[in-house]
């Protein structure tokens, strides 16, 4: 459901040796995991079909790779599946408060919408709007969030794609939360790294998406 071709924006995201090095090795790894949190964290993935996992085996899915991925890096995590495919903007809205009163104590949501927006042509002044809201809600209760940028597909031209793309910057900086500029970086148009319809991640595609975001994270809600 989301198109995106020729994009790929960078995002800039980090040993010892012989008998007695690997014995101060030890140390600092043992130090290093005391400095990341050994409280489990609760991570809200909510957005549409990037975060539901369209098209994969569960096993594949974003949430289930990021959850695996913070694990692995010493972060306890649960990540939950907050997403529903061809989700626009309005229909994340209409449905957060919803979803916030089902669970307790989340440490961080990740909103990632407005890529379906864009597929649809919707005016940018209403996602825009929709991801103040929702952005509002969460900071209000004072969620932790990450905002996960979306960009618009450059046929639907230069005038479209400056409103719709400035809308995660803008509401960033507003509510001063974090922004992961582009969701899809390193994946969006890269064949190898997508399903047959050339729209939504496979498994390589998801590992990089959740490689990158494990580390941003990690220094998010890892650290006490």
């Amino acid at each position: 459901m989301l198109y995106y071709k020729n994009l790929n924006l960078q995002i800039t995201l980090i040993k010892l040796n012989a008998m007695k090095c690997a014995f101060i090795a030890m140390i600092v790894y043992f130090c290093g995991s005391v400095a990341i949190s050994a409280e489990n964290k609760t991570i809200l993935a909510f957005g549409d079909s990037l975060t539901a996992g369209y098209g994969l085996p569960t096993e594949d899915s974003f949430t289930v790779q990021l959850e695996s991925k913070l694990n692995s890096r010493g972060l306890p995590a649960t990540v939950i599946n907050a997403g529903v495919s061809g989700d626009t903007t309005s229909g994340g809205f209409s449905r957060l408060e919803w979803v916030l009163s089902s669970y307790t104590d989340i440490d961080l949501v990740i909103l990632t919408l407005g890529g379906n927006d864009a597929l649809r042509g919707i005016d940018p002044k209403v996602t825009r709007n929709n991801m103040d809201k929702m952005t509002k809600i969460l900071t209000s209760r004072n969620i932790p969030t990450l905002i996960g940028g979306m960009m618009a597909p450059p046929n639907l031209g230069q005038i479209y794609g400056k409103d719709f793309n400035s809308i995660y910057t803008d509401i960033a900086d507003k509510y001063e939360v974090p922004l992961y500029p582009f969701f899809l970086d390193g994946v969006a148009g890269i064949l190898e790294f997508n399903q047959a319809d050339t729209i939504h991640p496979n498994k390589k595609g998801v590992d990089i998406i959740t490689e990158r975001l494990a580390s941003v994270i990690i220094n998010l809600v890892g650290r006490n």
